[in-house]
């Protein structure tokens, strides 16, 4: 909205016509939040309408077979198309390490960012880094780890080097202009999981609270990042109440989501009824709150189901005002899990021709339609 008008009706037929626009830029947390990241969030709100953004992790970086091939893209090779929405993973920035968890150099990351931001895609990052009170992975649920790391704590000195890092990465994403690039940033994911060092076996709801609100107030106050969107992101819940036990607070969160994988041997029905249930739940906390609602992972590890994509994740989702919705990696065999590890399908995979009957379904946006719709 032009501001600078000096006509009163021009601006009161502003404000009429882009009254919900403005309503969902107040609610992004950051209030020196960047024009680009306002202009996503927005968009995001309004698409989420009518629209549900697809997303893949390491899209770009590796799929079955292959790693490091310029343009090239398991989706891409079936569709002829690119996801909507880029998933990334931070993990070993604070080790000051060339390449991330998963192998992927950071300076490849950057580019591949760089490249799906100008093409118009959203970025989403997450942070499996490793516990900073033993030195262990991300899955080391050591007691008292989160603790450690507030203030006073035995190794928050360590941790905010660890955000200096991190925030040394995402301030350097920066699109032609040399703005910002806009990131949906996801902390301490899965947070109410017993799986990770923040998780609900490791800490109290108060200890992740305070954490979250340091971590965001450092990134956005200290190293004066503005081109994040906070992603709040559990695993399966029971109920709102479980689902914002650790809610940190409106001011510190932008969308709310959670994660649910379907599993080998695991009744179709049973897996689509489940998140139609949370996904209730979460659409209602989030109109409630004014935020955007995501269903930030999901998947079902080698696709084993011919027509998963239209007869299980499409009705699971296709009701709710969904942001988007990303599918994990595709790793291809990982010889330490002894088993083939890919959540997206490939060239000749089983459900490739149900992979594109998806794509074709007008709710669910790829990159090249997304493009159009001029998130930023």
């Amino acid at each position: 909205m032009k501001l600078h008008r000096i006509i009163l009706t021009g601006i009161f037929s502003s404000l009429f016509i882009f009254g919900s626009s403005a309503t969902y830029a107040q609610s992004l947390s950051d209030k020196l939040a960047t024009k680009e990241t306002v202009a996503l969030y927005k968009n995001l709100h309004k698409l989420s309408k009518r629209y549900t953004l697809f997303g893949h992790q390491d899209d770009l970086a590796y799929g079955v077979n292959w790693k490091y091939v310029a343009g090239k893209s398991d989706i891409k090779d079936i569709v002829n198309d690119y996801p909507a929405v880029y998933g990334w993973d931070m993990a070993r920035i604070e080790h000051d390490s060339l390449k991330n968890i998963d192998g992927v150099p950071f300076s490849n990351m950057k580019k591949y960012i760089q490249g799906g931001y100008k093409k118009g895609a959203a970025i989403t990052l997450s942070w499996h880094f490793d516990n900073p009170l033993t030195g262990g992975s991300s899955w080391d649920t050591t007691k008292n780890s989160l603790a450690s790391i507030l203030p006073g704590g035995s190794k928050h000195q360590v941790y905010v080097s660890w955000l200096d890092k991190a925030a040394k990465f995402m301030g350097s994403l920066r699109g032609s202009k040399n703005e910002a690039i806009p990131i949906l940033f996801r902390p301490f994911h899965e947070l109410t999981g017993d799986w990770f060092w923040w998780g609900k076996n490791t800490s109290s709801p108060a200890e992740l609270k305070k954490a979250w609100r340091f971590t965001v107030d450092y990134l956005r106050n200290k190293k004066k990042l503005h081109n994040l969107i906070i992603v709040y992101n559990t695993n399966g819940f029971a109920n709102e109440k479980e689902f914002l036990e650790r809610y940190p607070g409106d001011d510190v969160v932008d969308v709310v989501s959670f994660d649910l994988y379907q599993f080998e041997n695991q009744d179709k029905k049973a897996f689509v009824d489940t998140v139609r249930y949370e996904l209730n739940i979460l659409s209602k906390v989030a109109k409630q709150k004014n935020k955007l609602a995501a269903f930030a992972e999901t998947g079902y590890e080698a696709v084993p189901d011919a027509t998963w994509w239209t007869e299980t994740l499409l009705p699971a989702i296709k009701d709710f005002e969904l942001s988007y919705v990303l599918v994990w990696r595709n790793a291809g065999y990982v010889p330490s899990m002894k088993k083939m590890h890919y959540y997206a399908p490939f060239k000749g995979q089983v459900s490739e021709n149900d992979f594109k009957k998806f794509y074709q379904t007008d709710r669910i946006l790829f990159e090249k339609r997304v493009g159009l719709k001029k998130l930023y």
